[in-house]
């Protein structure tokens, strides 16, 4: 053992420079290293935490976050970085207090990427206090420097932005360099936003025609300081005022410039929840500088969300981030007679104008445009509340945006000879925040070893590497005792649950290698198989994930004890090496999607699946464990068993097999499309109300026979309508169920050919259509469901 003790000691001396922390100070002298997890400061109550953070591949940051979530980099709630645009390498770097009262922030023990410059004659210490301030202080209790006097793109409750700080937004959602978008106030005393790209800038909030009294805004206070209160309240000393849609709740609570370009109020009511957006300073995002690059177009619905599309005639720059915006496919001509116009009614572009001229005519805008080669087209508008039009030549074609409202239109200049491809739809693309993976590609000088130190450590590896031989020859020993002890323990989990942990190698006889495939899905393939107790089987083999055994087990034996006659029987699992399997029992009709496909249901089928369906939803949301929302709700994942009783699957494995990633906490939109609630695309909380939106959408589909993933085959105008609009269009959003009951016979299914219940299938609709409501909270929950249904089902017995 001697040798092994050579080994740590020689180690330790040479790689590992003194580093230590703890839960509530870093004092002089002492370090958090990145490659210790457990190296971090958390406030007092534990609301914050304070440490190294993951940015990328081999990327990090010294950040304060919420403590919870605490389970993978991706959900943390980040709310400051030391050096959010030069991240540290994961291999020794460190925070460091200097003796001198300098803290500073080391890549990879080499260079210094970050300081607070700092002195002090006396002991100083950081910690991190109750409002997530990180606070530099000597043994005067004199603040030497603190976190909030330079913030990023987030405000705590109490945290001041003042004359001499900056909000600077996120690049994305998962890029945490500096954006372009900035939340400061301006030399008039008054706060504003900027839109500061890398080669343009514009302020575009307030509305910069304005002055400071025409927007509401004093200038006269030239204390300049905003404030965000614990109450949801955030006040400026130019009297903008942002109130929370929660305000006066005891709340967790944050402001925050978004990579959108958009100032948002966040808030959750308890830590963990996901958070709540209870106010935003912009209400049209098209209105936000820089949004779609140059030459491009944005629009708005709120159905919809926010879009962006090439002007005629030009490309996408970048697939992946609109900042770039769009470039022209054909090359520009100034000659004269070469160059025509391509009307973009209702499309303004904002800024970069070469003159305003009033009282012009249209061929005298258009002249005016074709003598100036730098000229890319035209705003003609008319002058609200008078008969005369106002002329705008345009130099730069940037932050264009589509509006009903607007009263003009843009007059693209386009060269004659291809004035023809320029009327060809363009490709509109959602607007997302970029994603870009923040990468390192450094060289790192590697330590010097002397020849003795070398020699040292060989003599003793060579000691040492016999007495490990010895102890491992214990420990298989050991281990044996132990599976004896585990496969009793396994025995004991079966017999008091009934639920199985299986051998790869059970299941791969079981199913013949594989072979019959009867489902497949985004989480997955499903096998039919025999097992030896020769009950008939599905096995769910998971797509291949990076969870561990623990976790995996841990959910896997929640969703076994979940029972219920609609919903699927867990019969076990398997976890060997990367294969995550589940075991279940096998239903002889297979999917609704299946018998509705083939038009194999009557009314009264379909009646009965829709009542068992939504018991087994109410039993997931209010009768078992509070988090077991199904999340994709589908035909597909409605199974039938021998008598056509439904049986809800795959109920919460999308969590299963997603926990400890990016969608932990339901940060992007899970289920399918067609069937999926508002919420995911608003980024609204997520509750069980999402379940219940898209099994009102199942409804619709059994009544009416239609898929909601496909255009509507009856539309003449060709756009494809979906099912929700085509079925309140036909019974003209009537509300009470003899409005809809008039009307039932345009939307029935035509294979039910007359024979069916009026009276029931006017009730469903009516439930359905309840249950697809925009308005979460207009919606019923599942077990209100289930009453409607059972009482309608009574009173046609009696």
């Amino acid at each position: 053992m001697a040798a092994l003790f050579l080994i740590l000691l020689l180690s330790i001396a040479i790689y590992s420079p003194p580093s230590s922390s703890t839960s509530d100070t870093l004092s002089e002298g002492s370090s958090l290293s990145v490659e210790n997890p457990e190296n971090i400061l958390t406030s007092p109550d534990g609301v914050f935490t304070a440490g190294f953070h993951q940015v990328g591949n081999n990327s990090f940051c010294f950040s304060i976050w919420f403590s919870e979530p605490f389970d993978s980099y991706t959900n943390r709630t980040i709310v400051w970085m030391a050096n959010r645009d030069q991240p540290v390498n994961g291999k020794h770097s460190k925070l460091s207090l200097l003796k001198t009262g300098n803290l500073i922030l080391t890549d990879a023990g080499q260079s210094n990427v970050w300081a607070t410059a700092t002195t002090s004659l006396s002991p100083a210490n950081l910690s991190l206090h109750k409002s997530g301030n990180l606070v530099l202080l000597n043994s005067k209790n004199v603040i030497l420097w603190q976190s909030f006097d330079y913030p990023t793109d987030s405000l705590l409750p109490s945290q001041p932005l003042t004359r001499n700080t900056i909000l600077v937004s996120m690049r994305s959602q998962s890029n945490y360099s500096s954006g372009f978008y900035k939340l400061f106030f301006d030399n008039d005393n008054t706060l504003r936003l900027l839109f500061d790209g890398l080669e343009i800038s514009s302020v575009y909030w307030f509305d910069p025609w304005l002055t400071g009294p025409e927007a509401d805004r004093s200038t006269d206070n030239s204390s300049r300081i905003a404030v965000l209160d614990s109450l949801g309240n955030f006040t400026s000393s130019d009297e903008y005022t942002l109130i929370a849609s929660d305000y006066g709740a005891i709340l967790q609570r944050r402001l925050t410039v978004d990579c959108d370009g958009n100032v948002r109020l966040h808030s959750r009511a308890k830590p963990g929840d996901k958070w709540v957006v209870t106010g935003q300073t912009i209400q049209d995002p098209c209105k936000i500088n820089g949004v779609c690059g140059p030459n491009s177009v944005c629009s708005y619905e709120p159905s919809t969300g926010r879009k962006c599309s090439c002007i005629p005639g030009n490309k996408m720059v970048n697939h992946t981030d609109w900042y770039y915006g769009c470039e022209p496919k054909f090359n520009y001509t100034c000659g004269s007679g070469e160059s025509s116009f391509f009307k973009l009614p209702k499309v303004e572009f904002f800024g970069y104008d070469y003159g305003y001229f009033t009282n012009y005519t249209f061929m005298e805008c258009a002249d005016l445009c074709l003598q100036l080669c730098n000229c890319k087209g035209f705003q003609y508008s008319l002058i609200p509340g008078q008969s005369m039009y106002s002329c705008y030549p345009k130099t730069v074609l940037l932050n264009g945006y589509r509006s009903p409202s607007f009263f003009g239109d843009l007059y693209l200049r386009v060269p004659k000879i291809h004035l023809l491809s320029y009327g060809m739809p363009q490709e509109e693309y959602r607007l997302s925040c970029v994603d870009k993976v923040v990468e390192l590609d450094r060289t790192y000088e590697k330590s010097r070893v002397t020849g003795l130190v070398k020699f040292l450590l060989w003599f003793a590896c060579g000691v040492g590497g016999f007495e490990i031989i010895c102890i491992l020859l214990v420990l298989g020993l050991l281990r044996q005792t132990r599976r004896n002890s585990n496969e009793d323990t396994e025995g004991y989990l079966l017999a008091a649950t009934g639920f199985k942990r299986f051998s790869y190698a059970e299941l791969k006889k079981a199913t013949r290698g594989f072979r019959e495939e009867i489902g497949r899905g985004a989480g997955g393939v499903v096998y039919k198989a025999v097992l030896a107790d020769h009950r008939v089987a599905a096995i769910k083999m998971l797509n291949e994930t990076n969870h561990g055994e623990g976790e995996f087990l841990a959910e896997a034996n929640t969703i076994g004890r979940l029972n219920h006659m609609h919903l699927i029987e867990m019969w076990g699992y398997c976890s060997e090496g990367k294969h995550r399997i589940l075991v279940y029992e096998y239903m002889e009709h297979g999917s609704l999607a299946q018998k509705l496909a083939s038009n194999a249901l009557d009314w009264e089928k379909r009646f009965q699946i829709a009542v068992g369906t939504a018991k087994g939803l109410a039993y997931l949301h209010e009768e078992c464990l509070e988090w077991v929302l199904h999340c994709d709700v589908k035909p597909q994942n409605i199974l039938l068993d021998s008598n056509y009783q439904p049986k809800v699957a795959d109920f919460g494995l999308s969590k299963l097999f997603n926990r400890g990633l990016e969608n932990s906490s339901f940060s992007r939109i899970r289920g399918t499309r067609g069937y999926i609630a508002p919420e995911w695309v608003y980024n609204l909380p997520i509750t069980s109300k999402v379940d219940v939106y898209s099994y009102g959408v199942v409804v619709l589909e059994m009544v009416t026979g239609k898929d909601p993933t496909k255009p509507d085959v009856d539309a003449t105008d060709g756009e494809q309508r979906r099912l929700i609009m085509w079925v309140k269009e036909k019974l003209h959003n009537g509300t009470s169920s003899g409005e809809i009951e008039a009307r039932v016979g345009e939307v029935i299914d035509g294979s039910f050919e007359g024979e069916f219940d009026m009276k029931k299938m006017g009730i469903l609709l009516e439930v359905a259509l309840h249950c697809v409501e925009e308005d979460r909270d207009a919606r019923p929950t599942m077990s209100q469901v289930v009453e409607m249904l059972v009482q309608l089902d009574k009173d046609q017995e009696h």
